[in-house]
């Protein structure tokens, strides 16, 4: 895999274009979230396609989704380009693609069309956390709409025994890598400042507390709607509220939106995936403690080059275990592949054992 002036490339490692794209995509992030009216022209110009799709009048969401699913296709193109000579990437990132397109974008637009319910089922708890709190969660279950009632059970069982079973035999990468939006986004638009993941020790200290400290809100806050559904006179049932409140905001929108994505040119394309997705968090400790999955290395063959870590998006140091012959089974790791493809040795590979 050729890398070519990748680290002196001033638009993929942290040039002054890369700050001016950071810039770009902070600045719209934050327009789609708060402040929307200055992109009316733009959502205007999409209502033929989403009165077509949803059956009303295009609105900032839905210029969200279209530029989001545009991107990951586009870039997915040029993945598929890039990495034509590599089936595992090929057959990933046409998943990824189609997913997005299939999943988080034409299904829930023509659910709306239908007057249904606007559902992602390729999101599920943690990561969408209001899928199991009891007022959706019951809606859906309790609905005398065969769909709902489905979207309710697709929910619970996705979480519940689909995520443990697919994680022991494939390790996250079933999702993180072929199935999740955000993954698509990142492996796609972000494939090109992967570079850019901090790999030091601090920053590997600071994940593992935020994206367990962001998992433990998550629970905390949907045990305490629980809670409050079943005694709503509790003093906890404002406190639950409030508490979602805060955490939709910081973590919903600043952190897995601005920051996440905004932050791509400068601090990688794994920003959120690695500091705060919960549901990662899940899949990570199901990689490390239950999973067959693992990255085997073959010590004798490592020559050292450093191209594993410097091409891991999740900033770990794969040349450190590839060195000692040690097989990687590390909790962050997603599974993406492209520490084995640009290994010029064949060191690496993805197996589940």
């Amino acid at each position: 895999m050729r890398n070519h002036g990748t680290m002196w490339s001033k638009w993929k490692h942290r040039g002054l274009p890369a700050y001016f794209l950071a810039l770009l995509f902070t600045g719209f992030y934050v327009l789609v979230y708060w402040f929307p009216e200055p992109l009316k022209p733009l959502f205007s110009l999409l209502d033929p396609l989403s009165n077509v799709l949803r059956g009303s009048a295009a609105d900032h969401w839905f210029l969200y989704g279209t530029v989001y699913t545009v991107a990951v296709i586009v870039m997915g193109i040029r993945m598929l380009i890039r990495y034509r000579t590599q089936r595992y990437h090929i057959y990933r990132t046409l998943t990824l693609m189609a997913v997005q397109l299939m999943l988080s974008y034409l299904i829930p637009a023509l659910l709306m069309r239908i007057g249904s319910k606007e559902f992602y089922f390729s999101y599920f708890w943690p990561l969408k956390p209001e899928y199991l709190f009891p007022s959706s969660i019951t809606a859906l279950v309790q609905s005398n709409d065969g769909l709902l009632m489905f979207m309710g059970f697709w929910t619970i069982a996705m979480t519940v025994i689909a995520t443990p079973v697919l994680t022991y035999f494939y390790g996250k990468r079933w999702y993180c890598s072929w199935v999740c939006g955000c993954g698509a986004l990142a492996e796609t638009a972000g494939d090109p400042f992967r570079q850019n993941s901090n790999k030091t020790l601090a920053a590997w200290k600071i994940e593992r507390w935020m994206v367990h400290s962001v998992l433990a809100s998550v629970i905390a806050i949907t045990g305490l709607l629980w809670w409050a559904n079943v005694d709503p006179t509790s003093p906890l049932a404002s406190f639950a509220q409030g508490a979602n409140r805060v955490y939709g905001f910081l973590i919903g929108s600043v952190f897995s939106g601005v920051i996440g994505v905004g932050f791509y040119p400068l601090l990688g394309s794994r920003v959120w995936c690695r500091f705060g997705c919960p549901m990662a968090a899940v899949l990570g400790i199901l990689q490390k403690y239950a999973s067959r999955f693992r990255i085997t290395t073959n010590g004798s063959q490592c020559i050292s080059c450093g191209n594993c870590s410097t091409y891991c998006e999740m900033g770990i140091d794969v040349r450190a275990y590839a060195q000692r012959g040690e097989d990687i089974k590390r909790a962050s790791c997603v599974g993406c592949g492209v520490c084995a493809t640009v290994c010029p040795r064949g060191v690496l590979k993805l197996e589940n054992r």
